[in-house]
């Protein structure tokens, strides 16, 4: 794409920004549309019963969290719905996955160059615009690349600080997520927010010191969450959405035909008991 005066342009930078482009009607059919994916592909979306967020009346909130797998989009998106719905939430993704995934940019992505020296001053340009009205989110992959919940230490990116700089009536908020295999087919989704901190109080705080407090509370969230994983207890968690119990196909067809046949009631469940 060229300008008037002849300077070739990014489309990127072409574009509108990340506000302007993103549609309320868009963004209700992809929920919409998200929700009945995330259920047909995974068992359940939990988040533990400690972990849900204390979203401030007024003020722009940035939610930050590890990278764990591609859910995490999907996991983005449904909580935000869920757990942010006054608010208008945004998130950074790679340029070239958004050029391949134009939607996004409709529901609130925006591209951030990941191999150009440009990419850093987008994000915050970008991060400034969004923060700038109290009713918006920013929701940020911190990690800046998929990383397995177990790694430590986590290697945020310096990038994450300079946000409440842009925003000090911020609430910054950290977000652990995990996946894994309990009884069912599919894999169960688990999330838990952690504490949140006011931007004002993280700006009292030197770089290298808020990037270390930054860390230290995403790492307390997810190993409080990876604990209540590891037990296995569903009384820890409150299920958000679940999906369909059972292996599916022929097999259950022929299971709830027998249980018919004998009048009893059929759970397709691992677990399931006829009644």
């Amino acid at each position: 794409m060229t300008k008037a005066n002849g300077e070739r342009s990014s489309p990127h930078r072409a574009g509108s920004s990340p506000v302007a482009r993103r549609s309320p009607l868009i963004h209700r059919f992809m929920v919409s549309t998200f929700r009945r994916y995330f259920t047909r592909h995974m068992n359940a979306l939990r988040i533990a019963s400690w972990g849900l967020p204390a979203i401030p009346p007024t003020g722009p909130v940035i939610v930050y969290s590890n990278h764990p797998a591609w859910w995490d989009a999907a996991v983005y998106i449904l909580a935000a719905d869920r757990f942010l719905p006054s608010h208008e939430s945004y998130a950074p993704i790679d340029a070239a996955m958004l050029k391949q995934y134009g939607v996004f940019g409709r529901i609130g992505a925006f591209g951030v160059d990941l191999e150009s020296p440009r990419g850093a001053a987008d994000f915050l340009k970008a991060s400034a615009e969004i923060l700038s009205a109290p009713n918006r989110a920013l929701w940020v992959t911190a990690q800046g690349r998929f990383s397995d919940v177990r790694e430590r230490p986590l290697g945020l990116k310096s990038g994450i600080v300079r946000l409440p700089e842009l925003a000090p009536d911020c609430i910054v908020i950290p977000l652990a997520i995990e996946y894994g295999f309990w009884l069912e087919r599919g894999a169960e989704a688990f999330l838990a927010f952690g504490k949140p901190m006011r931007g004002q109080d993280l700006l009292n705080l030197a770089r290298p010191a808020r990037l270390e407090r930054l860390e230290i509370e995403l790492t307390t969230t997810l190993d409080r969450l990876s604990a209540d994983v590891q037990s296995r207890d569903p009384a820890r968690f409150r299920s958000l959405l679940e999906g369909r119990s059972g292996v599916g196909g022929l097999y259950d067809g022929w299971r709830r035909m027998a249980a018919a046949l004998r009048g009893r009631g059929f759970d397709p469940s691992h677990e399931g008991r006829p009644s």
